[in-house]
């Protein structure tokens, strides 16, 4: 049976039938709800591509990583994995497919090769890794683009993220309030997430007369390993280290257990993310709070909103210290 059949036994066009069997809000309930039993009733199923290419749609969201500056990390990264997982959960609620690609950038136009593939809707992406200056440029020509990063005056594109130059200001007053004086930023403060709380670390710790040493290395477990052993060897102990996310946290941690320094009388460690790992590690991981949850709604909403051809704005969500045996 064709639309024109089922048109037929309805008692309206096909035309109307097409907009009550998509859900269009110009169709009332109960004939969208006449419309559609008739269509169980006889097996009528409209051709959803057909459909897509009529109202040159996809149906699809693309989810994106850039990976410009950490080449090693994986899509297994627990940060990563918890917020594609409520991106992809809140995406497939409202009736969206996924594609999702992590991107090595080879070029300054892989964002450009995403965006005018044809098979997406609108694009989320999750970080801005050293690749910001290729996103403002899509942004200004692309309006459903979402980003989770930093926020910059004046820029093009759409953020959500963490205030992580406040995260970084906890961080520092947590350790200082607990005598901490030798204090160490571990990770790569390249990419402007990073750099926000590493700023935000030493500006908590100027305001008590402290200085901050950097150490600066990849984000994987082995190179965070390598690094701060390596720093350690030399004698160079810190007693108070603000890391750039958890899992660089949970390296440290190991780090010092093998080194024999006593977590936290030695050294205090805070992480960022409140990652599920970190409520788990020996001892419980100190950490910065960014709501994942509040964000990747937040996100959705604002990519639905533009492709839906209305203004979104950048949102930054409150940090939050929680608080556990490691600091």
């Amino acid at each position: 049976m064709k639309l024109a059949d089922l048109a037929a036994l309805a008692g309206v066009s096909t035309s109307t039938v097409s907009r009550a069997l998509a859900g269009h809000p110009s169709i009332s309930a109960a004939t969208q709800a006449r419309v559609k039993a008739l269509a169980r009733e006889h097996d009528v199923r409209p051709n959803q591509l057909a459909r897509n290419l009529r109202l040159k749609s996809t149906g699809a969201i693309g989810l994106a990583l850039p990976l410009g500056h950490a080449r090693t990390q994986h899509l297994t990264d627990p940060f990563f994995l918890t917020l594609l997982g409520f991106l992809a959960d809140l995406l497939v609620e409202r009736g969206y497919d996924i594609l999702l690609s992590r991107v090595i950038p080879d070029s300054d136009d892989w964002l450009d090769r995403l965006i005018d593939s044809g098979r997406i809707d609108g694009l989320l992406l999750v970080g801005q890794s050293d690749q910001s200056a290729v996103i403002e440029r899509a942004a200004a020509r692309y309006r459903p683009l979402v980003v989770w990063g930093a926020n910059r005056p004046g820029q093009q594109q759409v953020t959500i993220g963490s205030d992580n130059v406040e995260g970084g200001r906890i961080a520092a007053a947590r350790l200082i309030a607990h005598g901490r004086r030798r204090l160490l930023f571990v990770g790569d403060p390249a990419p402007p997430e990073f750099a926000d709380r590493l700023a935000g670390f030493r500006r908590g710790a100027d305001a008590a007369g402290l200085a901050v040493d950097v150490l600066e290395t990849a984000m994987t477990p082995d190179a965070v390993h390598a690094a701060l052993a390596q720093q350690l060897s030399r004698g160079a102990v810190p007693d108070g280290i603000f890391a750039a996310s958890d899992i660089v946290a949970m390296t440290a941690l190991r780090t010092l257990a093998e080194a024999g320094i006593d977590v936290p009388r030695d050294a205090a460690v805070i992480g960022y993310d409140d990652v599920t790992l970190a409520a788990h590690t020996s001892p419980p991981l100190t950490t910065i709070r960014q709501d994942l949850q509040a964000g990747a709604q937040m996100m959705v909403d604002a990519l639905l909103a533009r492709i839906a051809g209305d203004d979104a704005s950048s949102a930054i969500i409150p940090p939050e210290l929680v608080a556990r045996a490691s600091a």
